[in-house]
């Protein structure tokens, strides 16, 4: 159809080309009444007297002239719309006639195009060479326009903006690179520590067995161990794990073997903050053995230092201060006004083989004591006479309530050590 609009617009542009003057002909002006020219149509030029024309009025006669020329255009454009719309309208009734024939059948009835061919056979011919035309023109305009959009340069603005654009979209997504990096790698660091936190769990836990098991395996019973410190240094010494809390009266009893001249040495100490001497235990020199409960004396009647075993209790209420010495379950002293009314201070430091001038330190190696020590126990009352001497003879197995003998409570230090013991069969062998 464009194809038939096209050549429609060329015969009437053609038509109206035949209408125009040829070059070299003249326009004929028409005198009008003053009231025609007011109206705004001017009136000719006049030539001057003696035939020449001034500048002035040959430039009024060429606007004349274009402007007859104008209308005139004019006139031959408003011809041709209607040669158009003429055209479409035959156009549209031919199409209409196509369609409503069938292929090959003759034309009947009056032919009202006349100025088309009479033929159908031959109108249908030429309406598909025309359509045929027209597509190849669409898609030669389509190619065109696809080849003009791709090698055309875009606006100086418009170029900028999409750079931008794009440059904006590129950071966001190196952005986002850069966070999934990030988090991957915060995810790793994480669940490095998190592993490693539980394999340090789980080798702390395998080395407690593992203690547990070489304890189980040196020795018949958690208590059946003893104490070795062979030399009176200041660097030999036992720590007992467990601390005591405030008591008002303690039972401690333990056995112990030395030959050790002059003087034993220092069984146990107990210090606390303030107070270096809260609970001692010592045989200094020539000095009887002395218990000392807040830095306060009492001379025990105890003799040990024959080379074999021997079981020793001490017990001490706050009441009065009184105490009392037993050595192989028999009573050999007792007294009163040892630190009375004094409790026990909590949360010091144990230490069996020295005695302390400074929490856990500072130990003096003339105090050292120097022999075996086992079944250290402490409770947090007196015991009866009949359950000290039980415990002396062995009839009965009765740990301290408040610090045991058991091997994983008690460490060993500069040499000591620690030995497989049954102190009441050692005791039988030494009677």
């Amino acid at each position: 159809m464009l194809a038939l609009l096209a050549a429609g617009v060329a015969l009437a542009v053609a038509a109206a080309a035949q209408d125009v003057p040829a070059p070299g002909s003249r326009f004929v002006c028409t005198a009008l009444p003053p009231e025609a020219a007011r109206a705004g149509c001017p009136l000719p030029a006049m030539p001057a007297p003696g035939g020449a024309l001034s500048p002035e009025e040959e430039l009024r006669a060429a606007v004349l002239q274009l402007r007859e020329t104008v209308v005139q255009q004019k006139e031959t454009l408003g011809a041709q719309r209607e040669a158009i719309r003429e055209l479409t309208a035959k156009l549209a009734r031919c199409e209409g006639l196509a369609g409503a024939k069938a292929p090959g059948r003759a034309a009947t009835g009056k032919d009202t195009m006349g100025d088309l061919p009479r033929d159908p056979g031959h109108l249908v011919e030429q309406l598909s060479r025309s359509l045929q035309t027209l597509k190849d023109r669409l898609e030669s305009l389509e190619h065109q326009l696809r080849g003009n959009v791709s090698t055309a340069a875009l606006p100086g603005d418009f170029r900028e903006v999409l750079q931008r654009r794009l440059g904006e979209l590129e950071r966001q997504l190196l952005r986002k690179v850069a966070e999934l990096e990030d988090e991957k790698s915060l995810l790793h660091n994480e669940t490095s520590a998190h592993r490693q936190k539980t394999e340090s769990a789980l080798n702390a836990l395998l080395q407690r067995v593992s203690e547990l098991e070489r304890g189980n395996s040196a020795f018949k019973s958690p208590d059946a161990f003893k104490v070795s410190l062979p030399l009176r240094t200041n660097y030999l010494y036992g720590k007992v794990k467990k601390t005591l809390p405030e008591l008002y009266a303690f039972t401690i009893c333990l056995w112990l073997r030395s030959s050790a001249s002059p003087g034993i040495g220092t069984p146990f100490s107990y210090a606390v903050p303030g107070q270096a001497n809260e609970i001692v235990l010592i045989e200094w020199g020539n000095n009887p053995i002395e218990l000392l409960i807040n830095d306060k004396v009492a001379q025990l009647p105890l003799f040990v230092s024959d080379g074999k075993w021997h079981h020793i209790c001490v017990t001490w209420t706050t009441r009065d201060g009184m105490w009392e010495a037993f050595q192989d379950g028999e009573k050999l002293g007792t007294g009163e006004n040892l630190a009375p009314w004094h409790p026990i201070k909590p949360g010091g430091v144990l230490i069996l083989g020295q005695e302390q001038d400074t929490i856990g330190g500072r130990f003096d190696a003339t105090q050292a004591f120097v022999g075996e020590l086992s079944q250290f126990n402490i409770w947090d009352r007196v015991l009866r006479a009949q359950e000290i001497v039980n415990i002396a003879n062995c009839s009965t197995n009765m740990p301290g309530n408040v610090i045991p003998w058991v091997d994983n409570n008690v460490d060993v230090f500069g040499g000591a050590s620690k030995w497989p013991a049954e102190t009441c069969e050692e005791r039988l062998l030494d009677l």
